[in-house]
């Protein structure tokens, strides 16, 4: 079963779950059980996503020796946007963009990155093989053939396009490439 009809089927069942009052003093059999499939839904999300990682992981340490990835903060990402006070109206508060906020971070947290980078370091070590964490910041922003950095060389979300030299490229590509060379100056100092 794919993991968007399980997160559907999950959905379904936690719905169901909570048509359930919450406060009982005994739980009925229809609602322990409702109960029971919701955790082992979950369980089977876990699984599924352990499996995913390890393979994604095995495949990487095969190809290459020398694996460099952004360091992440994920607990910094996924923070909620601060309450902001509206100052006309004491008690009231415009809007932050928390929903917005909300679906991100779900997404973040659903595709476990800081679990994976824990599972591919793992398996680097015990494969003697080497994991490079490079600083993330201005990876996006930072033309990889001239080294200029800028916040008008992301033309899109999608689009780079260096101001200074005209270097275009994909920006993931552009990233990946800053990535690369950071990682290559780490292990230039450790030898």
């Amino acid at each position: 079963m794919s993991v968007l009809a399980v997160t559907k089927e999950l959905a379904a069942a936690q719905q169901h779950l909570a048509t359930f009052p919450r406060r009982t003093r005994r739980r009925t059999k229809k609602h322990r059980a409702a109960a029971r499939k919701v955790a082992g839904l979950h369980a089977k999300i876990r699984r599924q996503r352990l499996d995913h990682h390890h393979k994604r992981a095995n495949g990487l340490i095969r190809d290459h020796d020398v694996i460099a990835h952004e360091k992440l903060n994920t607990a910094g990402m996924t923070r909620s946007p601060a309450a902001r006070p509206e100052p006309g109206q004491p008690g009231g508060f415009l809007p932050n963009g928390a929903a917005a906020k909300a679906g991100l971070n779900r997404s973040i947290l659903d595709a476990g990155w800081g679990l994976f980078l824990g599972i591919l370091a793992q398996k680097t070590e015990s494969a003697a093989r080497r994991v490079i964490p490079v600083d993330a910041r201005n990876t996006s922003r930072t033309c990889p053939h001239c080294g200029h950095v800028a916040k008008e060389n992301r033309v899109t979300q999608a689009d780079f396009e260096c101001t200074a030299c005209g270097f275009t490229a994909n920006a993931d590509h552009a990233g990946a490439l800053n990535v690369l060379s950071r990682a290559g100056l780490v292990l230039c100092d450790g030898a």
